[in-house]
């Protein structure tokens, strides 16, 4: 691609209710270390922080994070802080709630909804903020119902502390379920080029039909998850990123875009390299012919699984 600085507005915009962002933003978890959690080496905060402050100013304003994203060194929450406050008027932080992790890293059993307050009130400290712009509650695979912490979380926005509410994890029937509580104003579910579900395939219809956006996590890593940036891509993503100069990272983040307006990206990173190169990829327009070729890469990956 190009080497002209290319910024966050590249992709165009969405509103998430009245607050308008960025179609590209940050995901805050790879600030923390090598790895995601208390996986790989400790990050360099100094190059953490220049990360964040580099995203601004390449115009993102979007920031992901969470309370449990933290590694043995490094917090995000902090990172943000540090790096960013007083933060700028336009800038929209989402965090989410629902999972627990003990004082040495380790998953401990996910929140009950009279325990939300403290989790929402602990990423308020962290995060020097006196209300949170937009909390998702995080589902895990145990949760059926999520009306009840759904129903905690919009007693706290009517209490002033959160301003939008948002969703993780979640199915078409969880979505209902919240709708029927309280609006939202986003759904963030795992989803990429190379992982196929057909749920997270509804979701993005869904939220298409009723104006939420879609945020997908891991649009780059696929099944690598919280290890990294996937270094598996086949022929189809291969061939499109020789096309266009571009990397295969850029290609997939600009086939997460294509998936429709209502689409958000937030590709994290600890490199100020590829900061720069995921902001760039809300430049890069596909053809239909090369959506196609992708799309059907997609297909036999589903038939594969």
């Amino acid at each position: 691609m190009t080497s002209r600085t290319i910024t966050a507005d590249a992709a165009g915009t969405w509103t998430l209710q009245d607050l308008p962002v960025n179609r590209v933003g940050f995901g805050a978890m790879r600030l923390t270390g090598s790895a995601a959690f208390h996986l790989g080496t400790p990050s360099d905060r100094e190059r953490s922080i220049a990360v964040l402050r580099r995203a601004v100013e390449l115009g993102v304003d979007h920031i992901d994070t969470a309370a449990f994203y933290f590694s043995s060194l490094r917090s995000a929450n902090e990172l943000i802080n540090s790096a960013l406050a007083p933060y700028p008027d336009d800038l929209v932080i989402v965090t989410k709630v629902g999972p627990c992790r003990d004082h040495q890293g380790e998953w401990a059993t996910p929140a009950r909804p009279d325990q939300l307050r403290g989790h929402v009130e602990e990423n308020l400290r962290q995060l020097g903020r006196d209300h949170l712009d937009v909390v998702n509650f995080r589902r895990t695979a145990r949760q059926d119902s999520i009306a009840e912490h759904f129903g905690a979380l919009a007693e706290l926005r009517e209490a002033g502390l959160i301003r939008h509410l948002g969703i993780s994890g979640v199915g078409p029937h969880h979505l209902a379920e919240a709708l029927a509580i309280a609006p939202v104003v986003c759904v963030q579910n795992r989803y990429a080029l190379d992982r196929p579900d057909p749920v997270d395939d509804e979701m993005l219809r869904v939220c298409a039909d009723r104006g939420i956006a879609f945020v997908p996590f891991y649009a780059v890593a696929g099944d690598s998850g919280p290890r990294g940036a996937t270094e598996h891509h086949d022929e189809a993503v291969l061939a499109v990123a020789r096309e266009h100069g571009a990397s295969p990272a850029q290609v997939r983040i600009a086939w997460t875009l294509h998936q429709g307006p209502h689409v958000l990206a937030i590709p994290g990173t600890g490199n100020p390299d590829h900061l720069a190169e995921n902001v760039a990829a809300g430049a890069l327009r596909l053809t239909e012919a090369e959506l196609a070729r992708l799309n059907r890469s997609r297909t036999v990956a589903a038939d594969a699984r």
